[in-house]
């Protein structure tokens, strides 16, 4: 049976959804915060978190992108405030509303922003379930920049390829059909993400129409050989291997001139090889672009994976 307090959020629920349907809008918007600064005084979390999360629901189904925003902004106010920690109830409830809002509206990136903060708790780079939620609203927006940076944390190394398999197939030049997957291999590794590297090499590899039938290993496209052989490195911390793949590939290597700067810290990461001198010039210059991925709450001890990871996120749109 419903508490005396809940038949009263009940009621105060239908009251605003009257006035949204009856096209009240700037009132029922108004009200929403009237109550969300009483509530959250009252610490009333759950039962604001509710108001929040249908207001915000409410008002974007009806295209008033402005306040359904702002109250989805304030929703992660109220999760951070009441220490709600990351799950997939709210992760799913999030991306829901990342999805109904316009894309065209500044407090979209605010509200993306403020989520993977939100969502960092044990992750500083934000939780992998959150940025998979929102790589997959990203690519069914065709948007495959933005999806791109997301899945490189989503740890789901299938479905990352899965949307490569598309990009390739409908925008791809033929000749780029082992560069699509072999940038992605590198930047994860260069996260320290072994499993989903791997995982996203054997789903591009197995299912992508041009190559699924090439029987590999060994493979028709040298780079693919050499990214196979690099996983089998890593997973048998083989250094020498490592040394030896990079001067017998040299020549596929060249054909993108970030691969060095990615294997210069896959070496340090995974095999304890120190970057040459010159080459930390080089990779110096592409410091700057380390915050274009989400998540810069990064350490200088980390800067190197980051580095490796975001240095070269492709205009893939």
């Amino acid at each position: 049976m419903a508490t005396r307090g809940e038949r009263g959020v009940g009621r105060v629920l239908d009251k605003l959804e009257a006035s949204v349907n009856s096209g009240q809008y700037y009132e029922a918007h108004q009200m929403y915060r009237t109550l969300y600064f009483r509530y959250l005084s009252q610490k009333k979390y759950a039962d604001l978190l509710n108001l929040l999360y249908k207001g915000s629901t409410l008002l974007l189904q009806r295209d008033q992108q402005g306040s359904g925003a702002d109250l989805a902004i304030l929703l992660i106010d109220v999760l951070t405030k009441s220490d709600t920690k990351p799950c997939e109830e709210w992760i799913d409830k999030l991306a829901k509303l990342f999805e109904i809002m316009n894309s065209s509206i500044p407090e979209r990136e605010t509200f993306l922003t403020n989520s993977v903060k939100w969502s960092m708790d044990s992750n500083k780079k934000g939780h992998p379930l959150l940025h998979k939620r929102i790589a997959e609203v990203y690519w069914k927006e065709k948007k495959y920049t933005a999806a791109h940076r997301h899945f490189l944390h989503s740890s789901d190394g299938n479905a990352y390829a899965n949307m490569l398999i598309e990009l390739h197939t409908t925008k791809g030049l033929k000749s780029e059909i082992d560069m699509f997957i072999a940038q992605a291999v590198l930047q994860i590794l260069c996260l320290r993400n072994i499993q989903m590297a791997t995982e996203a090499f054997n789903k591009y590899t197995g299912s992508h129409p041009r190559i699924r039938n090439d029987k590999g290993p060994p493979y028709l496209f040298p780079l693919l050989n050499f990214l196979w052989f690099l996983l089998k490195a890593i997973e048998q911390k083989q250094s020498n291997q490592f040394k030896i793949l990079r001067n017998w590939y040299a020549i596929s290597i060249k054909r993108d001139p970030n691969y060095s700067v990615y294997l210069d810290n896959i070496g340090r990461i995974w095999f304890g090889i120190e970057i040459p001198q010159d080459n930390k010039n080089t990779g110096s210059l592409f410091g700057g672009l380390i915050k274009s991925i989400i998540g810069d709450a990064e350490s200088s001890d980390d800067e190197g994976d980051y580095l490796g990871a975001s240095a070269s996120a492709p205009d893939l749109d």
